[in-house]
């Protein structure tokens, strides 16, 4: 949600802002699904359907947490700019026929909006520890990250009351708050996890991922031109920027892989299009069109190099979280203090000049890597020492779509006799596996 979205004065719900808003949440919603087939098309044939289902079941798990608890937290009355008060605790006071705050739109619908960016986050995680995260743990891990992580980064950056607000820092739709801690908390997450045994994997099915990316884009459009929160000249621009910027980011990430590989890869079109757009959405609404290219180039040639500190650091990052989300958010909310203008949006205030707007922007990105690493390590190793985070190496030999959900994404073992239905038989959960096939 935009800095200046908050302080204007308080009208009446408009129609037309909030028939906009509808459709922005459901494509924000559309994008979850679309990262299940991104990421599922990336990984070996026997974890196909596990990995794509640690993205789905999010939209149940968080859905839930945030309108029970995670909303109140983030965007109820704080009193310290921390962490938000109870007053909607349970969904209590979330009215659909008041606007929220000073806004044109009702305050559940606003919920609902902001619920669907609590979906993706923790599910742009799970992608970093692919193959070999305990479900059952996963589900735990990702309740309590979305509660003590998620929200608090959530209150400060986007609640008119939290401290990164009121200090001015500027996320138009989700750079810090989104990007930048899913990607540090997938870089904790893998420390804690460990490398898996067999971490140089042959994708399964990159028409799947191309697939997924294409539905990203097109979900983008109502993450960042959504977060305008009304139908107007900023929500257009948003819609501009990150069209441009995704465009960017793909041309720029296949020319680095050209250069240094002789060859511009399909997975590096479809990675380097999410650069391109994890980039641009802190400052979709903030620059202008060549802004917005300038830095879809930066975040993609930047994401692709980025890959390498796996490598040179030494964990196990399965499908490039880090170095897409991670290191995409940072470039974004630096580069938003950059060339976030006026002319472009009233939110943007230069009284400091522009060296304290980018000072404002390295003081976001340093409290929020800061906390969501120490907090995911934190979390993480408590659910590692109670019921596990990490499959047995049996279970990652055998592939987790057979051994924790008795099903196979391609077709089934053994025939099937006339027209008897297929009962699978998940093994229990992340157990030894003994003569598992």
């Amino acid at each position: 949600m935009p800095a200046w979205a908050q302080d204007v004065a308080k009208p009446v719900i408009d129609k037309g802002d909030s028939a906009w808003l509808i459709v922005a949440t459901a494509l924000v919603l559309l994008m979850t699904p679309a990262l299940a087939l991104f990421y599922g098309g990336m990984v070996q044939k026997k974890n196909v359907l596990n990995t794509m289902l640690l993205s789905f079941a999010m939209m149940g798990v968080v859905s839930i947490v945030w309108v029970l608890v995670g909303y109140s937290l983030a965007f109820g009355k704080s009193s310290n700019g921390l962490i938000g008060s109870l007053e909607y605790l349970w969904g209590q006071g979330i009215s659909v026929s008041t606007p929220y705050g000073t806004q044109t739109i009702p305050a559940g619908l606003f919920m609902l909006f902001q619920m669907k960016f609590a979906i993706i986050t923790p599910a742009l995680i799970s992608g970093a520890v692919a193959e070999r995260i305990k479900f059952s743990g996963y589900l735990v891990f990702m309740t309590l990250w979305s509660i003590i992580v998620y929200a608090p980064i959530a209150c400060w950056v986007w609640n008119a009351d939290g401290w990164l607000f009121k200090l001015g820092a500027l996320d138009f739709a989700g750079g810090t708050v989104v990007h930048l801690a899913s990607g540090v908390s997938a870089l904790a997450l893998c420390y804690v996890l460990g490398k898996r045994a067999q971490a140089a994997i042959v994708p399964n099915n990159i028409t799947l991922t191309l697939l997924g990316a294409g539905m990203l884009w097109f979900g983008w459009f109502g993450f960042n031109a959504g977060s305008a929160l009304a139908m107007n000249e900023v929500a257009i621009t948003a819609f501009i920027t990150t069209h441009l910027a995704a465009a960017a980011g793909m041309l720029a990430w296949m020319l680095a892989e050209y250069l240094k590989q002789g060859k511009a890869s399909v997975i590096g079109a479809a990675s380097g299009l999410v650069a391109g757009l994890v980039g641009i959405t802190p400052a979709a609404g903030y620059v202008g069109i060549g802004p917005a290219i300038l830095i879809g180039i930066v975040a993609g040639a930047g994401c692709y190099f980025a890959i390498s500190f796996k490598h040179k650091l030494g964990y196990d990052d399965a499908l490039d979280v880090v170095a897409v989300h991670g290191f995409g958010g940072l470039i974004g909310a630096i580069l938003t203090g950059v060339f976030a203008s006026p002319a472009i949006n009233p939110g943007v205030v230069l009284d400091g000049g522009r060296g304290k707007l980018i000072l404002n922007q390295l003081i976001a990105v340093g409290a929020v890597a800061g906390f969501a690493l120490v907090a995911t390590l934190i979390i993480a190793k408590l659910v590692q020492v109670t019921i596990g985070l990490r499959v047995s190496p049996k279970t990652e030999e055998v592939g987790l779509d057979k051994a924790i959900h008795g099903e196979s994404g391609y077709g089934l073992d053994g025939a099937l006799v006339g027209h008897a239905a297929f009962t699978p038989h998940p093994i229990s959960q992340e157990a030894e596996l003994v003569g598992a096939n």
